[in-house]
């Protein structure tokens, strides 16, 4: 069932379920909660009470928020202060974080600025750091050249279908609703604004992730799909974020043949990885 909460600037939607120590799941650019519909289920069965949140903007979320910086953009730092002011009104916090995408890069920030809010993170393949695009691979990387011109053609002609292009690229395997699901959400995409919110995620970078890293206190987990198209290498992606939080924090957890999106396409090795983090550190 779609809750929603009241924050400074508009509605988050969100859904709950389960009992015990509370994790929040926050999905990626042009997404919606129900991404999470597969990972959520194995994580509230384990012990924990799991929300998954709708990115200002995007899903069941309210539109035409007001930056912190005043731009019309929907930056890593707004998607933190959304999901802070989401675990603080929860009332049930601390929070282990699952960032996605934009989302890891927030779950970054949310936990440098509020460590009494966030026990630990989770980031599934994200955007954390600034990214420079590598011409290199451009050419000798098929995934990464793939999906980088389906991305410039989603952002420079603001289409849904070749967003839906790039998902087809990112998902190396599909789970078995993924017809079902991609039609949903270029349904959503396609209601009037929706798309528009969209395209302000493009225009923010990960420069405020990035900063944050070294202000992390709380450990982290990135998860990293092997065959993701949005990096180069992607593995070594995943130890760059961990090189650039403090020594001891970060683990790195690889899902082999994962695309961009292992939560939803291999949910199961996904939780793997997630599940023994949570044991070791949501009930700290």
């Amino acid at each position: 069932m779609t809750e929603y909460m009241d924050i400074d600037g508009g509605q988050i939607a969100y859904d709950s379920i389960g009992e015990g120590p509370l994790v929040v799941l926050s999905h990626g650019i042009g997404d919606r909660r129900q991404a999470y519909r597969f990972l959520a289920p194995i994580i509230a069965a384990a012990g924990y009470r799991v929300v998954s949140a709708d990115m200002r903007g995007h899903g069941d979320s309210s539109m035409n928020w007001v930056s912190e910086t005043g731009k019309e953009a929907i930056s890593r730092t707004d998607v933190a202060n959304d999901l802070l002011a989401l675990i603080a009104g929860l009332n049930a916090g601390p929070a282990v974080v699952v960032g996605h995408s934009l989302a890891g890069g927030s779950a970054t920030i949310a936990a440098a600025k509020s460590p009494e809010l966030v026990r630990a993170i989770v980031e599934i393949n994200p955007f954390t750091l600034t990214q420079t695009p590598s011409v290199g691979a451009l050419f000798t990387v098929s995934r990464y050249r793939r999906g980088m011109f389906a991305l410039m053609g989603t952002m420079m002609f603001k289409s849904v279908n070749q967003w839906l292009k790039y998902l087809n690229i990112a998902y190396p395997t599909k789970p078995a609703d993924y017809d079902e699901y991609m039609a949903a959400n270029a349904a959503k995409l396609r209601e009037p604004g929706r798309m528009a919110e969209f395209m302000k995620t493009g225009k923010s970078t990960p420069v405020d992730a990035q900063a944050q890293l070294p202000n992390v206190t709380q450990p982290a987990l990135i998860v990293i799909g092997t065959a993701d198209p949005d990096y180069p290498n992607p593995e070594a992606e995943g130890k760059a974020i961990i090189a650039a939080l403090p020594a001891g924090l970060g683990t790195l957890g690889l899902v082999e043949n994962g695309g961009h999106y292992p939560h939803a396409q291999l949910p199961e090795r996904t939780a793997e990885l997630i599940l023994p983090f949570l044991k070791e550190y949501a009930n700290a």
